[in-house]
C-alpha cells in the first residue's frame, strides 16, 4: 500500500468532523505545490515532503495537529500557529471543530516551508562537494 493509499484509508476511518478536517487540510497542503510527496511515518503518521519534511497531521481526542517541522522559523502574517509556540523548531496549528481553514494563509504556509527546505539544501550543497574534495 502507497502512502497515498495509507493516508486514503486513514481519514476514511475517522468518520466524525475530524477526517472531514483531515480532508480539507489534505487538499490544501497538496494545492499548495505539485510537487509535494506523501509519506507515512513514525508508526502511522501522514507526512507532506519536498526538498525535506514540510508538516505532519495527527487526529487527536477532540482536534486535528498540523505541525510544521521547522515552523519556528516561518513568516506567519496570518497567525496561523496555535501551538507549540514555545518549540525551538516546530510549531503547530490545532483545528478544533468548527474551525475553519484559511486554505490561502495555510498554501502560503506550505509554500514558505519548501523554501525554507531548499534554502536548507542549498546550505548543505557546497559542504558536500568540499568534503568530497578533501577525500579524494
Amino acid at each position: 500500500m502507497t502512502p497515498s493509499e495509507k493516508i486514503d484509508q486513514l481519514i476514511a476511518g475517522i468518520t466524525d468532523w475530524r477526517g472531514k478536517m483531515f480532508a480539507n487540510l489534505r487538499n490544501a497542503i497538496l494545492e499548495a505545490d505539485s510537487e509535494i510527496v506523501e509519506e507515512w511515518k513514525w508508526m502511522g503518521s501522514p507526512v507532506w515532503e519536498r526538498d525535506g519534511i514540510i508538516a505532519v497531521a495527527n487526529a487527536h481526542k477532540g482536534k486535528v495537529k498540523l505541525t510544521f517541522m521547522y515552523g519556528a522559523r516561518l513568516a506567519d502574517p496570518e497567525k496561523l500557529f496555535n501551538a507549540g509556540l514555545d518549540g525551538n523548531e516546530r510549531r503547530a496549528i490545532d483545528f478544533l471543530e468548527g474551525d475553519k481553514i484559511n486554505a490561502r494563509a495555510l498554501k502560503q504556509l506550505v509554500r514558505a516551508a519548501i523554501e525554507y527546505n531548499q534554502g536548507k539544501a542549498k546550505k548543505k550543497a557546497p559542504a558536500a562537494r568540499t568534503k568530497a574534495r578533501k577525500a579524494g
